[in-house]
């Protein structure tokens, strides 16, 4: 990106000793990483609505019952992970707990399944608060794959500007939701206290199947999209101001807090309007909001509230993606750009990777929330349990301050969030689970082939100690050959400054190399050579197919190599474009040139910049 440009919508870039300062508060951190958590009230509802629908209007209200243990779940889960914050201060994702108390291939099925369910958090927030524009203006629904798009690609650029000022931007929609939402439960709840009715829009309903446990496992998988961020402060810790690992076990406290209230008190709301789901249609809570506030002021409002929100919650995934990439980049396992802070202090690689990816979801599945949730949950819930098994694993060994508490609460966790993953499994496989069930193994190995690259390469680049340790190994044992070619494109500034550079090396033969791709360029460019008198020999090489990269490349594996360290110098001059619009307009050969002769062996590539002289105003307009 130019540089004007980065600055314009980055800012100004961040010192490395400014890293403490982008540390966050309590409040803040609560909106950057509950987001995702928070906002699944939006939906999680009305993915247990949709299950049970299947079974007829009086499936209904089993929804409390099945939301109620999603709730008691909740509980158990939030607790497992104030004990991971307690026994990894400095981040205890489920990739490092578990690659360090069950084995790397573990912790990377752990990892491969975080990062899935950050890409499906992407795309799931945002396709579902694009639903909440649509349901409150349906004439945009024609356009809801590009508004999807546009919502994570300004969503990308704030993360973009640093982990402190996105989660600043961020944090008053968040709380903007807790309160309508509140307001919403609130004022519904004393309706129906006092026994008023919230008339809901009445949808007919078409029984497909007869209510069974199967049904029920559904919904219960459904509902359980209503987890997913959970892990994301555990994961996060780093991010807090000091003390790191208490302020991240306050707000871990307080998120729970909050989603059960607002889940159940959602799910309560459903239940007593008899509030029916429709499949791409208006969303339950903006049913609920129109039964209770009426079409006025207000449901606007919350709409506005729950479309920002969902879109917000994606953040999660902005704020724990990149930073799970670079552990596991940083172990080796993936590309080592991931591992490297960008321009603002965020790992700006990993935010467009996931920007890249959760786009390409959206457009796949035409920004249908209804038709990405199967694949949502079942990463998260693979790496809960793996997670809390590990956490049994570090108290056996380590045994620490009230370690019997803890085994018990982190047990707890990990069987009922494993019979949760094999329950959502089994439910959701024929609806596309199997694709994450799929795409998690290949990811692993994608890990170990990257790992063994890197040590592959280590291995093959590495000194050996006589190496290190005999001086003269570092010259060559035979004459060093060195033949440079220049090559040219015609005769102007680029090729003084490349002539007077090739007579600086230290070289056996020097020789210029023109391609002529038109076929009646020869005699003009050896008589403009010889009217130039540069005293380097010129080679002409004809080109009948207009072709410039190959017949340069079959020159130079035509030229024999005298002896075994004999290289060949490939001068390219080039000028330097004033600007990024300057380089549009001028060829691209030279770049696509060194990139294939970089491959080549025994080839070594030099560029010869020359920089424009400054614009001059002729004498006659200057008088």
């Amino acid at each position: 990106m130019p540089g004007q440009w980065k600055t314009i919508l980055l800012g100004d870039p961040l010192d490395n000793a400014e890293s403490q300062h982008q540390r966050l508060s309590n409040p803040v951190a609560l909106a950057v990483f509950s987001s995702d958590a928070l906002s699944s009230v939006a939906y999680a509802t009305e993915e247990i609505l949709l299950m049970l629908v299947l079974a007829g209007s009086a499936a209904l209200s089993l929804a409390m019952p099945v939301a109620a243990a999603i709730g008691v779940l909740l509980i158990i889960v939030a607790t497992s992970y104030r004990q991971t914050i307690k026994a990894y201060p400095g981040g205890g994702g489920a990739y490092i707990v578990a690659k360090e108390n069950l084995g790397t291939n573990v912790g990377l099925a752990a990892g491969a399944s975080l990062l899935i369910d950050y890409v499906l958090t992407v795309a799931v927030s945002i396709s579902a608060g694009t639903a909440a524009v649509t349901s409150a203006f349906p004439v945009l629904g024609q356009y809801r794959v590009e508004i999807a798009v546009a919502f994570t690609i300004v969503l990308a650029i704030a993360n973009l500007r640093g982990v402190k000022e996105s989660g600043r931007a961020f944090a008053g929609p968040t709380y903007f939701f807790v309160a309508m939402l509140a307001l919403l439960i609130v004022v519904g709840l004393v309706k129906a206290a006092l026994g008023q009715p919230i008339v809901v829009t009445p949808h007919e309903i078409e029984t497909t199947s007869a209510l069974s446990l199967f049904i029920i496992l559904k919904a219960f998988a459904s509902g359980c999209t209503a987890m997913t961020g959970v892990e994301a402060i555990a994961n996060g810790v780093q991010a807090f101001k000091e003390p790191a690992a208490k302020n991240a076990a306050k707000t871990l406290t307080w998120m729970a807090g909050i989603l059960l209230f607002m889940f159940l008190g959602i799910t309560a709301l459903a239940t007593y309007s008899g509030v029916r789901p429709t499949e791409g249609g208006e969303t339950v809570v903006s049913q609920l909001a129109r039964g209770v506030f009426g079409t006025g002021v207000l449901y606007y409002l919350l709409q506005a509230a729950t479309a920002a929100i969902l879109v917000l919650a994606a953040n999660t995934s902005y704020a724990d993606f990149p930073r799970l990439g670079s552990f596991i980049a940083a172990d080796g396992f993936l590309p080592k750009q991931l591992k490297q802070r960008g321009y603002r202090l965020v790992y700006s690689n990993g935010i467009m990777l996931l920007t890249a990816v959760a786009v390409l979801l959206l457009v796949i599945f035409g920004g249908n929330t209804n038709r990405l949730i199967p694949l949502y949950a079942l990463g998260v819930f693979a790496s809960f349990t793996m997670s809390q098994t590990g956490m049994v694993v570090h108290w056996l060994k380590n045994r620490g301050e009230n370690w019997h508490w803890s085994i018990v609460v982190n047990g707890v966790g990990a069987v009922t969030t494993g019979v949760v993953f094999f329950v959502i499994a089994a439910a959701k496989f024929s609806q596309g689970a199997w694709i994450v069930l799929l795409l998690a193994p290949i990811l692993v190995m994608y890990f170990k082939w990257v790992k063994t690259h890197y040590d592959d390469a280590d291995r093959r680049l590495a000194l050996e100690e006589q190496e290190r340790d005999e001086t003269a190994d570092w010259l060559p044992e035979t004459h060093f050959c060195n033949r440079v070619i220049l090559l040219v494109s015609g005769i102007d500034r680029r090729i003084v400054r490349a002539v007077r550079y090739a007579h600086t090396i230290q070289a056996d033969y020097v020789e210029a190399v023109f391609v002529d791709v038109t076929g009646d360029k020869a005699d003009f460019m050896r008589a403009e050579w010889e009217r130039a008198r540069i005293d380097i020999p010129l080679t002409i090489i004809d080109s009948p197919y207009r072709e410039i990269i190959s017949p340069i490349l079959r020159y130079i594996r035509s030229i024999p190599h005298e002896v075994e360290d004999s290289v060949i110098t490939v001068i390219v001059p080039e000028f330097v474009p004033e600007g990024w619009a300057d380089n549009i307009l001028h060829d691209q050969t030279s770049f696509w040139l060194k990139r294939t002769l970089f491959s080549e062996p025994g080839v070594i590539v030099t560029d010869v910049p020359y920089h424009l002289r400054p614009k001059t105003v002729p004498s006659s307009e200057t008088a």
